[in-house]
């Protein structure tokens, strides 16, 4: 799964068609949000695109599902309403739905979303697919929910599975790559954190293969959830297509697990103990916040417009020298991209202690150890969690570093179950009023897509994942490895100090990496195919 952003992606024309949530409680109204009529509905039928009318997608004929594993059956109301059970949301959740109420008015709005791409080849069953996208629906409960807040705290409720169906419209046939892209890219940033349904679901449909869609609002949803959708999604449709039941492995509610660590860490007060690790690093920091260490042209109090880019690192063999260099320091893939992120900034006179946050999969237990019960669930299961340690000896000492890196590591791990939402509000309540992060942050984030759910066979169902965010104030990456290599995709504020910074950090990084390679690998590792080059700017200025 290559992550790049939509503006790179291509997909041949054809004919769109849209699938909408419905409940049976929910009129079809155009008063109501969830009505196929309500100016919240990005596939409204009176689209310019839009053609013939809806059919339901859960027909008499449509293939039997098996239950949804993630909420139990209830009884049907007296009114034929199902009844709800309201679960607190997760810390994650509750800071983007405030910040999203609080911004939704001013110039600093939010918007962001997670859209993921993927080829179903031969021709479209569109009555499977619609299965699938349906028993996806059922499945998982976070994307039913809908959020309330009453006396500050926000709680989510889901309609259950037997209660939703799917509608299908057909938008249109688009002629041109070109209007196909537009029409997508403004459909996937209508997406509304305060409005239900919190996803929209899709299909490009040609002769020979058809490219599927689903974007989400983040509140639902992390990264390494939409490897989980295609596996799921390319599993059903096949068992669908030859009149099999799809078999698909347990799937926990992240509304549960929501619910639980709320009733948790609720009660966590400052002197508390389990914030040691939080405090160790805010002391050696000089604050919560590890500051990117390079001045990116822009004071910190606003967001900007961000750019958005996808840069390739190392190819396939490559990867897998570099691989081999970190096993031989003691590390592993991610530990070394960490490692060579620290000392290309280290040696463009960057600190020579390196300071970070990292996002941390909640899927896990034991701190990454073993697996848990939520590998194949879909919902926002991240914590960031900091992390510090000192490069080796004038940048050129990888196995130190990396060795540095892997015990850092470590360390957090003990003390990653901590929501990183409720550290930031009870050690840094200054700045937790704040909608967005004070200032640019040293953001570094690695996956392996080829270990997700599926990831054997993303070379034949070519997915792709789209991060969109309308603005910002800093710079972030995203590292991942695919079967094709080692990649990154940037986004940052759009400065001609970030473009120099990035440009030449990307330049150096992948130079570590090489150096990291050769030091294991046999065979000579060729030069990075350098990056297109802009005017000669001033030197690096280090943030004071």
């Amino acid at each position: 799964m290559l992550q790049i952003p939509f503006s790179e992606a291509t997909i041949a024309p054809g004919t769109v068609i849209s699938w909408s949530l419905r409940t049976k409680h929910s009129p079809h109204s155009p008063h109501s949000p969830h009505s196929p009529h309500s100016p919240h509905s990005p596939h409204s039928p009176h689209s310019p695109h839009s053609a013939n009318p809806p059919h339901s997608a859960n027909s008499p004929n449509s293939p039997k599902f098996p239950d949804a594993p993630d909420a139990p059956g209830s009884p049907h109301s007296p009114h034929g309403e199902l009844p709800r059970i309201a679960k607190a949301a997760s810390f994650n959740q509750d800071k983007h739905h405030s910040s999203s109420e609080a911004t939704r008015s001013t110039s600093d709005g939010i918007a962001s979303s997670v859209t993921v791409t993927f080829v179903i080849t031969g021709r479209l069953d569109t009555t499977a697919l619609a299965s699938a996208l349906l028993l996806l629906v059922r499945r998982h409960e976070v994307l039913r929910c809908e959020f309330q807040r009453l006396a500050g705290d926000l709680s989510c409720t889901a309609p259950a599975p037997e209660s939703i169906s799917l509608e299908a419209e057909e938008v249109g046939h688009f002629h041109s790559g070109d209007d196909l892209h537009t029409h997508l890219d403004k459909t996937f940033k209508s997406i509304d954190t305060l409005s239900w349904p919190l996803f929209l679901m899709g299909a490009v449909v040609r002769e020979s293969s058809s490219t599927v869609y689903l974007c989400f609002d983040h509140i639902v949803c992390d990264g390494l959830s939409m490897p989980v959708v295609v596996n799921e999604l390319q599993t059903s449709y096949a068992a669908l297509v030859a009149d099999r039941a799809p078999e698909l492995p347990p799937a926990g509610s992240y509304l549960t697990f929501g619910d639980d660590q709320r009733r948790r860490y609720a009660s966590l007060r400052p002197d508390d103990e389990r914030l040691t690790y939080w405090k160790d690093f805010i002391h050696g920091n000089g604050g919560f916040f590890p500051r990117f260490p390079f001045d990116l042209g822009l004071p910190d109090d606003h967001l900007y417009p961000l750019v958005n880019r996808a840069l390739p690192l190392l190819d396939a063999r490559r990867t897998d020298a570099l691989a081999a260099g970190a096993r031989a320091a003691g590390g592993s893939v991610f530990t070394a991209v960490l490692a060579a992120a620290a000392t290309a900034q280290h040696r463009f006179g960057g600190p020579g202690v390196y300071r970070g946050l990292l996002p941390i999969s909640e899927r896990t237990d034991g701190g990454g150890r073993t697996p848990g019960p939520w590998q194949h669930s879909i919902g926002w299961f991240v914590n960031t969690m900091p992390i510090a340690f000192r490069v080796g000896e004038g940048g050129a000492d990888h196995t130190t570093t990396i060795a540095r890196a892997r015990t850092a590591y470590s360390a957090l791990q003990r003390y990653s179950d901590i929501p990183f939402v409720r550290a930031w509000e009870l050690l840094a309540p200054e700045t937790f009023r704040l909608h967005h992060w004070p200032f640019p942050v040293n953001f570094f984030s690695y996956i392996d897509f080829r270990r997700s759910p599926g990831g054997p066979q993303h070379p034949l169902w070519d997915p792709k994942l789209h991060v969109w965010a309308a603005r910002g104030n800093g710079i972030s990456h995203w590292f991942h490895r695919t079967a094709t290599g080692l990649h990154v995709n940037v986004l940052h504020v759009d400065t001609p100090q970030a473009h120099e910074i990035g440009d030449a950090l990307h330049d150096e990084l992948a130079r570590v990496l090489l150096e990291i390679a050769a030091a294991r690998s046999d065979a000579r590792v060729p030069a990075p195919i350098p990056l297109p080059r802009t005017p000669a700017r001033s030197p690096l200025r280090r943030n004071s």
